[in-house]
């Protein structure tokens, strides 16, 4: 089994006894797009700041690729690309000299490079205009491109769809989902836009109170949305009970609904078939990541 890029071990922060983050504990495996969600002050920026070494952890550790955050930091953090609060660039420079200045402060950045990162984020049309003259989505992506640079394993973004109209937002979306698909990279990104987060994200985490309280998956790796319900409507629901009762199933009028995931379903559909129950339909059922955040955090809405 492949071992997980990122792995949060206990991690916990204390600042003047306040716990900000406590026992942390995720496996976040490759090339899928994790999202971190929860209520503004759940401690989403701390857990990232600790990411990436700008605040130090009290107890637990962080590994990126195998390497520890408090022991191997150099090691750790060439695999991290990261943007935290809004990318702050040069708004007198053109979006090209920016990536070039940028470039210059890391190790082995070809030409060739540069070019490969601003057609990527699809600003290949305004890279020579100035800074000053982006819309926020374009100077986000701008901003990503440089993260991307010295291709990292990991690209952690906090909040990024922040101040970005639904045109940017959607962008941003398509672009992290391809980045995933089409260089395999690992995107780690917090926010508390649940449905956002929904079309975005392959796994969120939720994180209360400093506390993972929750880790789900919303869709398969071959990228299809995951199902945690299937309704079969039936002839015989007693019967369909019985030859399903390794499954978690509840009757509903002449459907039985069974708890289980998308590569079940034709799993279950033959055990009925073969047991004599007459199926008359399939539908999978659905829930919103809203009603599962509510759910998982007994709260009210966090929009």
């Amino acid at each position: 089994m492949e071992e997980p890029l990122v792995r949060f071990k206990g991690v916990t922060k204390v600042i003047s006894s306040r716990t900000l983050v406590e026992d942390l504990t995720l496996d976040i495996s490759a090339g899928q797009v994790f999202g971190f969600l929860g209520p503004n002050g759940a401690g989403k920026t701390t857990t990232i700041r600790m990411m990436v070494g700008l605040m130090s952890i009290t107890k637990g550790d962080i590994l990126i690729g195998g390497h520890s955050i408090r022991k191997n930091y150099e090691q750790a953090a060439s695999q991290i690309g990261a943007i935290v609060e809004n990318p702050e660039m040069y708004k007198f420079l053109s979006g090209y000299k920016n990536l070039v200045h940028y470039a210059r402060m890391m190790p082995d950045i070809s030409e060739e490079r540069i070019r490969e990162v601003i057609e990527l984020v699809g600003l290949t049309d305004r890279i020579q205009d100035k800074v000053s003259t982006y819309s926020l989505g374009m100077r986000q992506r701008l901003g990503v491109a440089q993260a991307l640079l010295h291709r990292p394993k990991l690209l952690i973004l906090d909040e990024p769809t922040n101040g970005l109209d639904p045109q940017g937002i959607r962008e941003l979306r398509d672009y992290l989902r391809m980045l995933s698909r089409k260089e395999g990279t690992t995107v780690f990104v917090s926010s508390h836009l649940l449905s956002e987060m929904e079309l975005m994200c392959d796994t969120v985490g939720v994180i209360q109170n400093g506390k993972l309280i929750d880790v789900r998956q919303l869709r398969t790796s071959e990228g299809e949305r995951s199902f945690e319900e299937t309704a079969f409507e039936v002839h015989d629901t007693a019967l369909a009970g019985q030859l399903l009762k390794a499954f978690q199933y509840r009757v509903q009028g002449s459907r039985i609904i069974v708890r289980g995931d998308r590569s079940m379903i034709a799993e279950m559909n033959a055990e009925l078939v073969r047991g004599g129950v007459k199926v008359y339909g399939i539908q999978p059922i659905t829930t919103s990541l809203e009603d599962q955040f509510l759910e998982m955090t007994g709260s009210e809405r966090h929009d």
